[in-house]
């Protein structure tokens, strides 16, 4: 997998829906994406949630998070399948390794700006004690 992506896939699954299937719908999302080569990094159970507006005339959700590597055919099978699912409400899927490494550019320049400022602090602090 030379050109790797990362991306993170949330998605709401009706209130009425048992443990069960929604541990089994895990269970088969993490299957598919692995067999179609990508690789789950993370998943998060956010549990039940308020919906900010009412979809399917329901108020709660459960609210999931994936965090996938992979090349992106993964991604669109499975929203294929989320489509034909009437258990999910909504879903997502945001890639997110560009803004991870724009934000560690910034973090990086941050880092040295305070080491700049840092020094500088430290010669001025040097010079006044040699005036005096």
């Amino acid at each position: 997998m030379a050109n790797t992506r990362v991306y993170e896939l949330m998605y709401i699954v009706d209130p009425k829906t048992s443990d069960e299937v929604i541990s089994q719908m895990n269970t088969e999302i993490e299957e598919l994406i692995e067999k179609e080569g990508g690789k789950v990094v993370k998943t998060d159970d956010m549990g039940k949630r308020q919906l900010a507006y009412q979809i399917k005339k329901n108020t709660e959700g459960y609210y999931y998070l994936f965090e996938i590597e992979g090349s992106g055919k993964e991604i669109a099978e499975v929203e294929r399948r989320m489509r034909v699912n009437d258990s999910i409400m909504r879903y997502l899927t945001v890639r997110v390794d560009e803004e991870r490494k724009t934000a560690a550019k910034i973090e990086a320049k941050r880092e040295n700006r305070k080491a700049k400022l840092a020094e500088l602090r430290s010669n001025r602090s040097e010079d006044d004690g040699e005036e005096e």
